[in-house]
């Protein structure tokens, strides 16, 4: 999932997709709405009603497409999963909507859904639910970005037309809603992490009145989660739910209802929180990673942020197609004294594609390629003939407290390679995501993503694999390495969880040998909050829990 200061992703981070615990990654600029650009001000929310800081999201609120993480921290809010996840270790846990999900042969899924769970709007929500929702996301022709969370199904082939043609399907023939609360799921292959994916916002069921009006249901979703909406989503303001009393879930909302705030700068953001005028804000602007702590005492909190920021490379550009330049640039990098002088320690340089929190992590998997070496640097430049008179373009969205490292990046290029910058920060995370989309990107650019489930894989496959390519994922650098791919197939094939992770690990080695982007940082979420609010938490996947907030 794109983050918008990390993913991720979320941040998402695009996503577009666009989501544990160990060291830290990279921050992503929190969810929150009603505040007009500027910010918000004066009263912070209703009685019962807390507010928390979002940014724009990129999309109308539909799960299957939204992959960044303004829009996805509402739909956290408003749809509960499949599944969920041990907050500490990990686990699939099935305290969501599924009761379970088996395979014999992990190909072929049973998921069995739990009775009487009902949408906002009081109708069912059935396995039909679920497979017309996942059609509908995997059609081409809705140009949807979680699209690529279903290419492993059989038939999604058949709903994939190029050029705005018309798919030879509109249904996939593997997915059948064998009754009410059986959904049947045929693999193209087998995948051993398959239940694991499912708690991922690309799985949420949609009602029928979606299928109906899919404009109104974008302004105001109806899910079934622990809050639902009774307004619209105003751009540029944002949106707030009440507590749905029929909530089946076992985490049921503590508050009224939570409005989300939607601002331009973290600043104005965190201006308002100091006055009382936005309760919580998730993720702080540069000159409060040293001071919020010790300014908010009990009403701060952190938690290490299962993502990674990268810097993309546009591979279709000629000056970044090849590899020997992308290394370059990489090794240009000094990581450990950018988190040190720029985020006073509150990231830590990266040196793998995967996040530390999960499975097949290796912390030395880039080795030398992702460490500064001027010398190495300079050497390979000139082996490919890069032209340094040239200014590079760096690219990243505006209002998230980006522009302070990645001029520091900028400046160590100069230094370090001779080859000045121009620093393109002038796009909201909703109109940066788009652009690299449309091959827009015309000079490095920071990605951020949030895992979307704990695996490697999700740090791999919708980054880097040929069926994430735009629009239908995120590999926004347009990677292209059938090896890479092969691999990543052969780890979906193995018998065990430990031989996946293994081919996983052989993607990531081939992705380190291209590197079509070199990581950067592993980051923290900072969290604060007013006196009006307590039990805020930070989840796993970095994001407020919005349900167990209360009001006093």
């Amino acid at each position: 999932m794109q983050s918008t200061l990390f993913v991720p992703d979320s941040m998402e981070d695009m996503l577009r997709v666009k989501k544990t615990i160990a060291v830290v990654s990279v921050a992503i600029a929190a969810v929150g709405m009603l505040a007009a650009c500027g910010g918000g001000g004066g009263s912070s929310s209703a009685e019962g009603t807390y507010s928390l800081y979002i940014g724009q999201p990129e999309n109308p609120l539909v799960p299957g497409n939204t992959t960044e993480s303004e829009g996805n921290q509402v739909l956290k809010a408003l749809f509960s999963p499949l599944v969920t996840y041990n907050d500490e270790t990990s686990e699939v846990e099935y305290d969501g909507v599924a009761e379970s999900v088996e395979s014999d042969d992990q190909k072929n899924w049973t998921i069995t859904l739990k009775p009487d769970w009902t949408f906002h709007d009081g109708t069912p929500v059935n396995a039909k639910s679920y497979v017309d929702a996942w059609n509908y996301t995997a059609l081409s022709t809705n140009a949807f970005g979680a699209s690529y969370f279903f290419e492993n199904v059989v038939g999604y082939d058949d709903l994939q037309a190029a050029d705005g043609a018309e798919p030879s399907a509109t249904a996939m023939s593997g997915l059948e809603a064998v009754d009410d609360s059986t959904i049947r799921v045929e693999l193209k292959e087998p995948f051993a992490i398959y239940p694991v994916t499912l708690g991922y916002s690309a799985f949420s069921p949609l009602p029928e009145a979606f299928f109906t009006d899919p404009d109104a249901f974008g302004r105001r979703p109806i899910g079934n989660g622990p809050f639902k909406a009774d307004e619209d989503f105003v751009e540029g303001q944002g949106i707030t739910l009440t507590k749905y009393d029929d909530y089946k879930g076992p985490d049921a909302a503590q508050a009224q209802g939570v409005q989300f705030k939607v601002y331009t700068e973290l600043s104005t953001g965190y201006t308002d929180v100091q006055a009382g005028g936005l309760d919580i804000m998730l993720d702080l602007p540069s000159d409060a990673w040293a001071t919020a702590r010790d300014q908010f005492g009990d009403r701060y909190g952190e938690r290490a942020r299962p993502d990674i920021t990268s810097l993309g490379f546009p591979t279709y550009d000629p000056r970044f197609s090849d590899p020997r330049v992308r290394e370059a640039f990489s090794m240009a990098i000094d990581r450990k004294a950018i988190t040190e002088a720029i985020f006073t320690n509150t990231r830590t340089p990266a040196n793998s594609f995967g996040s530390p929190v999960v499975d097949g992590y290796r912390d030395d998997a880039c080795g030398a390629k992702c460490e500064l070496n001027v010398d190495q640097a300079n050497a390979l430049l000139d082996q490919a003939g890069f032209d340094r008179s040239q200014p590079v373009d760096l690219w990243f969205n505006a209002g998230a407290a980006h522009d302070t490292w990645m001029t520091a990046i900028g400046n160590q290029l100069r230094t370090n390679l001779g080859v000045d910058y121009v620093l393109r920060g002038d796009l909201q995370f909703a109109q940066y995501l788009p652009l690299q989309d449309s091959k827009g990107m015309t000079g490095p650019f920071r990605s951020g993503w949030i895992m979307d489930y704990p695996s490697l894989y999700n740090f791999l496959s919708p980054l880097y694999s040929i069926p994430a390519t735009p629009p239908a994922g995120s590999n926004y650098v347009f990677y292209n390495n059938p090896d890479f791919d092969a691999a990543l197939s052969a780890g979906n094939n193995a018998a065990s969880t430990d031989e996946a992770t293994t081919e996983y690990q052989r993607a990531e080695d081939i992705l380190i040998r291209d590197l079509p982007a070199t990581p950067l940082f592993y980051g923290l979420n900072q969290a604060v909050w007013s006196e009006r609010v307590d039990n805020v938490k930070i989840d796993l996947f970095g994001d407020i829990e919005v349900a167990d907030v209360t009001v006093s």
